[in-house]
């Protein structure tokens, strides 16, 4: 492990999403830079710290694999056909995790309940002048995004684009089988820089997860520094997807 990184405090974070789901915990560490990592000491360390802190909490469905049962229930990170992303808690089934790359930094955020979770981060550099807009965003939701953003289009873009990743990355699919205009983000409520926004699917996607379509989701999304930060719960019976 990078040794910076091993002196690195990590700072988690909780947020109680809407409807009454979560809560969740997020956190990041400095992505090293030693060649042929990839981020992935900083994955193990970042969900080895977070589960310990949701093992600590009092939570009834995860109280009963504390941490200090770890020796005899070891803590593995396993991905579905389609790269969802959960723990495996010894030969159980743990609660999901998702991650995000970027500002330099490996993002990881863990589901507190047995929700499927998306997180992701965009920056407005990732947005240049010559980006296909109308290819993944609808005009309301840039207009409202714009609202949003003071203006400014790199981070406007950023600010949905962190939104319908994060809802992908719950539905376990990323963009494989859900175009970025199949997801429709609507009108957010909150304030203060920190917003909630209600999503729902359209067309194929639609088609392929009827039940996440029956009802609205809804993503929380905060500023980091030059950065968007969105996170997606999405109920786990409600996709029928792994």
């Amino acid at each position: 492990m990078n040794r910076a990184m091993a002196r690195e405090e990590i700072a988690i974070h909780t947020v109680n999403p809407v409807q009454g789901r979560g809560p969740v915990l997020f956190a990041s560490l400095q992505r090293p830079d030693c060649h042929g990592t990839n981020g992935e000491d900083a994955k193990h360390r970042l969900v080895s710290t977070l589960w310990d802190h949701l093992a600590a909490m009092e939570s009834p469905l995860w109280k009963r694999w504390e941490s200090s049962t770890r020796g005899e229930l070891p803590i593995q990170v396993i991905r579905g056909p389609l790269g969802r992303p959960h723990l495996l808690l010894g030969e159980y089934r743990g609660p999901a995790i998702s991650f995000s790359e970027g500002g330099g930094k490996v993002w990881a955020a863990l589901s507190g309940d047995e929700s499927d979770i998306g997180i992701d981060v965009a920056g407005a550099d990732e947005f240049p002048g010559e980006y296909p807009f109308p290819r993944v965003f609808h005009p309301e939701e840039l207009e409202h995004a714009l609202s949003l953003a003071d203006g400014d289009h790199g981070r406007a873009s950023a600010l949905l684009w962190s939104v319908k990743e994060a809802v992908v990355k719950a539905l376990g699919c990323a963009f494989h089988l859900v175009d970025p205009r199949q997801i429709t983000v609507h009108p957010a409520a909150g304030g203060n820089g920190e917003y909630a926004f209600p999503v729902s699917l359209t067309g194929k996607a639609m088609m392929r997860f009827p039940m996440a379509s029956d009802r609205t989701l809804w993503v929380r999304s905060f500023p980091e520094r030059e950065m968007w930060l969105s996170v997606a719960l999405l109920d786990r019976s409600a996709t029928g997807h792994e």
